[in-house]
């Protein structure tokens, strides 16, 4: 009987060392093939917006009637590789297509308000501290939460004194919360702000009406609803346009609003063996040219633990 026992330890030892292997194995084989499968998602998605860029006959406006602004729905992957290669199914040994999903959407970054135009020189901006003034009682947050991230945005950016003293410089929303923003806060102000490299202007051609009424200085909430519902039909060629259907006209200036972005989002999303991944990347966008500024991935997920609500993203890669 002692030698039955100790037969069976070991083979049951041996099974549990041979399926950990397997385990690993399956988990850094999906890793690698979510992460390959996410480059090319992304480099996808920096084509779209170069091909629109070099657009013949184009106005040079960014607008939600163009290709980028149209979401890709959750696909199975394999269906793009058969439209490429023109055929009904790939068969290829070396990728496991069948059961993976793809999904994302580019987002116009310069149709929110942009964080870092709080910061002038040596001093918050006073026409951007109006704006978010605005957007903070809107949302019913307080101000010293508005004075406390112009202070840090200050501090963080400013070019003379003791950089080692300086706080950190976050590359997202989501990241407030480094210069002891509330999460609260953080999640009400995430549908309507970002923090760009640089200052920019507000997109009227993508931003929402909450967005273009905090952005101008006189206009109420229903002239920025009645820009919305114009632009449905027929997009902004320039500011003056917009200018035109409000009646506080010298609320919207070149200096403030725009009707072309330079700053993306990219987000991908891929289902794949019962995980999920996701990845966010913000790029840059000029004449011929799209650049990754930054990349940031989530960890591998089971569908179950998914379900109990989203995590945040880590940084993996970055300029």
């Amino acid at each position: 009987m002692l030698t039955v026992t100790l037969v069976a330890t070991f083979a049951a030892a041996a099974m549990w060392q041979q399926w950990r292997a397997i385990e690993v194995e399956t988990a850094e084989r999906a890793r690698i093939q979510s992460a390959w499968i996410l480059i090319g998602a992304l480099d996808w998605s920096r084509l779209i917006l170069r091909e629109d860029s070099l657009a013949q006959g184009g106005d040079g406006t960014d607008n939600l009637s163009e290709p980028w602004a149209v979401p890709l729905q959750e696909a199975r992957l394999s269906t793009f590789l058969a439209a490429n290669r023109n055929v009904a199914q790939v068969q290829d040994a070396s990728t496991d297509t069948a059961d993976a999903f793809l999904s994302g959407q580019i987002t116009d970054q310069q149709g929110l308000l942009n964080l870092r135009n709080l910061g002038g020189d040596k001093q918050v901006d006073a026409t951007a501290q109006r704006q978010f003034a605005r957007l903070f009682d809107y949302l019913g947050l307080p101000r010293q939460q508005l004075d406390q991230l112009a202070q840090q945005l200050l501090l963080a950016t400013a070019r003379e004194g003791d950089a080692s003293a300086a706080p950190l410089l976050p590359q997202s929303v989501a990241q407030l919360g480094w210069w002891g923003l509330p999460q609260q806060s953080i999640a009400a102000l995430a549908p309507y702000v970002t923090l760009l490299p640089a200052r920019t202007t507000v997109n009227l051609n993508t931003a929402s009406a909450v967005v273009l009424w905090a952005s101008a200085d006189g206009l109420d909430m229903a002239d920025a609803q009645r820009l919305v519902q114009r632009r449905e039909t027929q997009y902004f060629r320039n500011p003056a346009e917009a200018a035109e259907l409000v009646r506080a006209g010298s609320a919207i200036t070149a200096s403030t609003h725009a009707v072309a972005s330079s700053y993306f989002e990219v987000r991908g999303r891929l289902r794949l063996d019962g995980a999920v991944v996701e990845e966010r990347s913000l790029v840059f966008k000029q004449r011929g040219d799209v650049r990754t500024l930054w990349r940031e991935r989530g960890g591998l997920a089971a569908l179950g633990a998914m379900a109990q609500g989203p995590t945040m993203p880590r940084p993996t890669s970055s300029p």
